[in-house]
C-alpha cells in the first residue's frame, strides 16, 4: 500500500470519526432540550412552550434549537414520546415481572398511583394534553391520543389474564374494569391537584380495593397494599 492510499485512508478514517462525534453531540443536546421542553410542559403545558422559551432555558439561539426539531409542533411530539416512554419504564415494565393476573394488575395500578401521587404537584401531560387538544386535530393530539391508547390496552390485557388466570369471574367486562380503574385516576388528580381535597390517593386506593373485591371470585392476596386481601363480596 502506497503511502498517499495510508494518507487517504487515515483522512476518510479521521473525517468518519468527527461526523460520528458531532451525530452523537448533536443527539445529546436534543435530548437535553427535550428533558427541559417536558419539565416546562408538566408545568405550562404543550402548548405553552416555544422554540424562543426553550432558547433561553438552554442557553441557545433560537436557530440552533430550530435545528433539531424543524417545528414547534415536531418538538410537542417529541416531547409526548419522552413522557410515554418514561410512563413506561415507571409504570408498565416493572408489572411485567409479576405474575400474569391480579399480582400484575395491582402492581401496575401500585406504579400508576406512585406516578401519579408527585405529578399532582408537576402536572400530568395526558391530562393536561387532553384538555389542551381534545378538539384539535392533528400529529399532536394524535400523539397524545395514541400513547394513553397503548397503556390502557395494557391494562386491559391484565384485567382478562386476571379473568382467564381465575382470579376475577367469567362474566367480567375487562373494558368497564378499565374504564372505572381510568376513572379513578383522572378524578384523583381532579380532587388532588385542582380542588386539594385531602386523603384523595387512599380514597383512590380503596375505590380501587373495592372495585377488585367487586370483581374477585375468591380472596386473593394484595401485594401492592400493605399485605391486605381482597375478599369475594358477600
Amino acid at each position: 500500500m502506497s503511502v498517499s492510499s495510508i494518507s487517504v485512508k487515515s483522512v476518510r478514517t479521521s473525517a468518519a470519526t468527527g461526523t460520528s462525534k458531532s451525530a452523537q453531540k448533536g443527539q445529546q443536546t436534543k435530548a437535553a432540550i427535550v428533558e427541559a421542553a417536558l419539565g416546562l410542559a408538566t408545568q405550562i403545558g404543550l402548548e405553552g412552550l416555544s422554540i424562543g422559551a426553550l432558547a433561553e432555558v438552554m442557553h441557545m439561539s433560537k436557530s440552533g434549537v430550530f435545528a433539531h426539531f424543524g417545528s414547534r409542533e415536531e418538538l410537542q411530539i417529541s416531547v409526548v414520546r419522552e413522557y410515554h416512554v418514561r410512563f413506561e419504564e415507571e409504570v408498565f415494565f416493572p408489572a411485567l415481572h409479576k405474575p400474569r393476573g391480579l399480582p400484575r394488575l395491582h402492581a401496575m395500578f401500585d406504579s400508576w398511583m406512585n406516578r401519579t401521587s408527585v405529578e399532582i404537584d408537576s402536572g400530568c401531560i395526558y391530562i393536561s394534553g387532553a384538555v389542551e387538544f381534545d378538539d384539535r386535530p392533528g400529529p399532536v393530539r394524535d400523539a397524545l391520543a395514541d400513547s394513553v391508547r397503548i397503556w390502557l390496552a395494557a391494562m386491559h390485557r391484565a384485567v382478562v389474564q386476571a379473568t382467564q388466570a381465575g382470579h376475577f369471574h367469567q362474566q367480567t367486562d375487562a373494558h368497564q374494569v378499565v374504564f372505572e380503574v381510568h376513572g379513578l385516576i383522572l378524578a384523583l388528580h381532579y380532587e388532588a391537584r385542582f380542588l386539594k381535597t385531602p386523603g384523595s390517593i387512599a380514597r383512590a386506593k380503596t375505590a380501587f380495593a373495592n372495585m377488585m373485591a367487586r370483581h374477585a371470585r375468591t380472596a386473593v392476596p394484595d401485594p401492592a397494599f400493605s399485605g391486605s386481601s381482597f375478599s369475594k363480596p358477600a
